[in-house]
């Protein structure tokens, strides 16, 4: 039970930065960015190039984070901003364009194979009973400074609270002096921020290639749409019920529903199980688990 757990959290891990950042840019923009995922493999290869360039990792991430915040805001005033003038419909194909464009500069630049951070091979621990390694708790300690730090400066900045007046209405929030655009950069600009990171957390703890982003987009909507598209912090419930879906599937033993002794659904069956999950979800409750307007950003 315990190994459970602590499976479903680290998967978790996987999904939640990125669909945070996916949901957090919808509540202001309205437009579901596919192009997210992709600027996770964008921060992952950078983190990766400047550790090789003889930055230590302990700087190659923030900093790669930073700049792929920046590309985020580019992305958005030289090609969203344009787009959205035209619909929500215009803006998610050209965001589509765009992951697809970047996935072919990838492949130009590093190729199919994987790559993997420069980190020191470490035995598993056991905790609880359970096997964890030290680049798990390492990922872990990111991945929650990360959203703490989302959270705080959504509930606790002036910035949050601009954040928010904006999703709840971005006409009179601009009509009481708040400057929306802005604030909608400076979201994206979190969004690449954060996106970088999960990017990075899923190279340290195993490898990136050009497939990341197109084996994480799929889970990472399914998330955030469970979550209550729109509501940030609701993805991260959302990453939880779908990893906890997903670990389900691939650790549970149902060789006694056909009379053998062991029968383990391959991995490749875990996205089937989130999406069943997802669908069983919208039939029920089709606007998520939480679409409190206190919690949106």
């Amino acid at each position: 039970m315990i190994q459970f757990l602590i499976d479903t959290v680290i998967r978790a891990l996987d999904l939640a930065l990125i669909a945070v950042a996916l949901s957090g840019v919808y509540s202001l923009i309205k437009f579901p960015n596919v192009a997210l995922v992709q600027y996770a493999v964008v921060g992952a290869f950078l983190g990766m190039l400047l550790q090789q360039a003889g930055l230590p990792l302990v700087l190659a991430l923030p900093v790669s984070a930073l700049l792929v915040g920046g590309l985020a805001v580019v992305f958005n005033v030289l090609l969203f901003e344009r787009l959205l003038t035209e619909g929500s419909a215009i803006a998610l194909i050209g965001s589509l364009a765009l992951s697809m464009i970047l996935s072919a500069v990838f492949l130009l630049a590093f190729g199919p194979s994987a790559y993997r951070f420069e980190l020191p091979v470490s035995p598993a621990m056991r905790l609880l009973g359970a096997r964890v390694t030290l680049h798990q708790i390492s990922t872990l300690a990111i991945t929650v400074a990360a959203l703490g730090g989302f959270a705080a400066i959504l509930f606790l900045t002036r910035l949050g609270r601009e954040m928010r007046a904006t999703a709840t209405n971005r006409v009179l929030a601009s009509a009481s002096g708040i400057d929306t655009r802005r604030v909608i950069n400076a979201t994206v600009f979190l969004s690449g921020v954060l996106a970088a990171l999960g990017g990075m957390t899923l190279a340290m703890r195993g490898s990136v290639s050009i497939d990341l982003g197109t084996q994480m987009l799929l889970p990472v909507f399914a998330a955030a749409i469970l979550g209550g598209l729109g509501n940030a912090l609701g993805a991260i419930a959302g990453a939880l019920v779908i990893s906890a879906a997903e670990t389900f599937v691939t650790n549970t033993n149902f060789g006694v529903l056909n009379g053998e002794g062991f029968l383990f659904l391959p991995a490749s069956y875990a996205q089937t199980a989130s999406f069943a999950l997802l669908v069983g979800f919208l039939l029920l409750r089709p606007s998520g688990l939480f679409t409190s307007e206190v919690s949106r950003v």
